[in-house]
């Protein structure tokens, strides 16, 4: 018998889950499927927009977080990104600028893809990236 393998959801360890909600929703157009308790301020959620899946879990237990990030979490958090193919990189870029998401404009990555890049709330990289044959399966379109 061979492994099947179907899809791939990435867990993310974020500070504050209300924050971080609100851009997962606001700014990418996710929602939330499921969640470890009703509202935005849950321990665990699954947030879904069409194929695409990402889940959060807070970093803290109720009542433990500090009143800041610690800068090392965050300065590790750099090494991980999340790719989503994106059709239109320049409408993108309008998109997440007029949601006051710091970013460059699009530029072209040295395998010869255009790319977007820009940061979570909790300093995760997010790559939005032209789409190309057989490497993002999951096409996000942001309006």
């Amino acid at each position: 018998m061979s492994l099947v393998l179907e899809g791939c959801t990435p867990l993310l360890q974020v500070f504050d889950m209300p924050k971080s909600v609100a851009f997962y929703r606001d700014v990418l157009g996710f929602e939330i499927a499921m969640s470890s308790q009703p509202g935005e301020d849950f321990g665990w959620g699954l947030l879904r927009r069409g194929a695409i899946e990402v889940m959060l879990n807070t970093a803290y237990d109720t009542g433990e977080r500090p009143a800041a990030p610690d800068p090392a979490r965050v300065t590790a958090h750099e090494d991980t990104a999340l790719f989503f193919a994106c059709p239109d990189l320049d409408a993108a870029y309008l998109h997440v600028r007029t949601h006051g998401i710091a970013a460059a404009s699009p530029s072209l990555a040295p395998y010869g893809r255009r790319q977007l890049w820009f940061h979570d709330p909790d300093g995760y990289a997010i790559c939005l990236q032209e789409p190309g044959s057989g490497d993002l399966t999951s096409t996000l379109r942001l309006a």
